[in-house]
């Protein structure tokens, strides 16, 4: 033990020496990067005044001169909500809200949503970022899913085809149904390519300042399904076409409070093509590293 101790103390007997050695060179800067840190050792000849050795300054270390022109971020997710602003004349909205022989008219209180239950989840395939001012002002644009689930709170019910009139005839319906859903949802999925203008007060630092993304996007509607259950039948799950728009428009928009991203859309046209005009939009939580 006493040896390890003596070698151990002719070790750090060597080091102070070769430091002190190595002090009397002039003009010499060592640096040292940790991550954004950067550790200046400064053997100036002002050092060798010093008793305790050279000086070391600790600064940040900026990427603001390296940033790429274009940047990816691959497989951006979003959570939040799927909601919807009803603004139907149900007065006038035709055949397609169909009310069953002995049943009450169809109306707005038939289309309330569970809205904790109603989910939004966003699958951004790609997001990229084109820096147009400095990065301080910057394109952004990708493609990805969005898949919208409106929860009900009654008993609605879609259907390809009118199976109340004989023959039935091959046209969407929405009625009443006569069995009480445990659950009962629309899921609506769209293929979307959003375009917002991005603006940064501190592009070097991803995490840090404040960004604000307002644009437009563009979806195709690829896949519309009514899933039900109940005791009475069991689990449902009825794909088809009833009714929805193909494409949708919409207004989105993204604030970024330091690592913290919330994200928000609108559409200014009702989701379906006939009948109802319900105008959806969603809010929720972007994780995505800018």
């Amino acid at each position: 033990m006493k040896k390890l101790f003596t070698l151990m103390a002719l070790a750090v007997v060597c080091t102070v020496a070769k430091a002190q050695e190595d002090s009397t060179y002039t003009g010499k800067i060592d640096t040292i990067r940790v991550g954004n840190m950067i550790i200046i050792k400064d053997k100036s000849k002002a050092d060798t005044e010093h008793k305790d050795g050279p000086n070391f300054r600790v600064g940040r270390h900026s990427n603001k001169g390296k940033l790429s022109n274009i940047s990816t971020n691959w497989g951006v997710v979003d959570l939040g909500f799927s909601l919807y602003d009803d603004q139907t004349n149900y007065g006038s909205t035709g055949s397609y809200l169909y009310n069953r022989p002995g049943t009450a008219p169809l109306g707005e209180g038939d289309f309330k949503l569970r809205t904790g239950k109603s989910i939004n989840v966003n699958i951004w395939f790609f997001i990229q970022r084109l820096n147009l001012i400095k990065h301080h002002v910057n394109l952004k644009y990708g493609l990805g899913l969005e898949l919208n689930n409106y929860r009900y709170k009654t008993a609605v019910s879609y259907k390809e085809t009118n199976p109340f009139v004989n023959p039935p005839v091959s046209l969407p319906i929405i009625f009443r149904d006569s069995v009480n859903f445990s659950k009962n949802k629309l899921a609506a999925d769209y293929l979307t390519v959003p375009f917002m203008l991005n603006f940064s007060t501190n592009p070097a630092y991803e995490n840090k300042g404040l960004s604000l993304s307002v644009g437009v996007s563009a979806g195709y509607l690829y896949s519309q399904r009514n899933k039900q259950v109940s005791d009475e039948r069991g689990k449902r799950k009825n794909k088809g076409d009833y009714g929805m728009e193909r494409f949708k428009f919409a207004y989105v928009g993204e604030l970024g409070l330091g690592p913290v991203r919330l994200y928000g859309s609108y559409s200014p046209t009702s989701m379906y093509s006939d009948g109802l005009d319900m105008r959806p939009y969603t809010l929720g939580i972007r994780l995505s590293n800018w």
